[in-house]
């Protein structure tokens, strides 16, 4: 097994490490949807041709795509979730996703789907496994947007999703996450053929 843990790439203009530019997740639906800030597109796809050339290097090291989980905390979860969906070269084929602590970006509207016409996939997603992973006291992405991630994967026709909300948890890692996804990798990634 081999872990690859990479960092977001370093933004000097903003003075941080981020995979894009976050955007303020409301727990209220905007009054004024016009005046909400747009969410970065153009540093997520960046960042998701960043993340397809780490999972090139493996696949070119002799690990096919379905014994590839991709996963992330936070916006690395909004990547992998993102990668998954809209990815010519990956969309549908790795063994899974992880998610914890955060929300699938571009969810509202139609953008998805056009990414996902773009780049050749049919309008419904399939059955790569999921594991998302929320605390409920995570004030950084609200119950709202981690509903409104749940609806739009359901809409795009992810069949095999499995959700966790762990109460007394913020914006943070637990034991229990933890547990709950090594449980949940041993299911989903193959096994090695003899």
């Amino acid at each position: 097994m081999n872990w690859i843990i990479p960092n977001a790439m370093e933004d000097r203009d903003a003075m941080t490490t981020a995979w894009y530019r976050p955007t303020q997740l409301s727990p209220f639906v905007p009054s004024r949807p016009e005046l909400q800030e747009d969410e970065d597109e153009e540093g997520m796809m960046k960042s998701m041709a960043y993340i397809e050339s780490l999972i090139d290097a493996c696949v070119n090291r002799g690990i096919p795509p379905n014994r590839i989980v991709l996963g992330g905390f936070s916006q690395g979860c909004a990547m992998s979730l993102l990668t998954d969906l809209t990815s010519s070269k990956y969309a549908g084929k790795l063994a899974g996703i992880v998610g914890l602590m955060g929300y699938l970006p571009l969810a509202e509207g139609s953008r998805l789907n056009d990414l996902r016409a773009h780049a050749g996939l049919p309008p419904t997603h399939g059955d790569v496994p999921v594991f998302l992973a929320r605390g409920q006291k995570d004030m950084l992405i609200p119950r709202r947007i981690w509903n409104g991630t749940l609806k739009k994967l359901g809409d795009l026709g992810l069949t095999a999703v499995e959700t966790h909300e762990y109460e007394g948890v913020g914006h943070s890692l637990t034991g229990p996450t933890m547990r709950d996804m090594s449980k949940w990798l041993e299911r989903v990634v193959p096994k090695l053929e003899d």
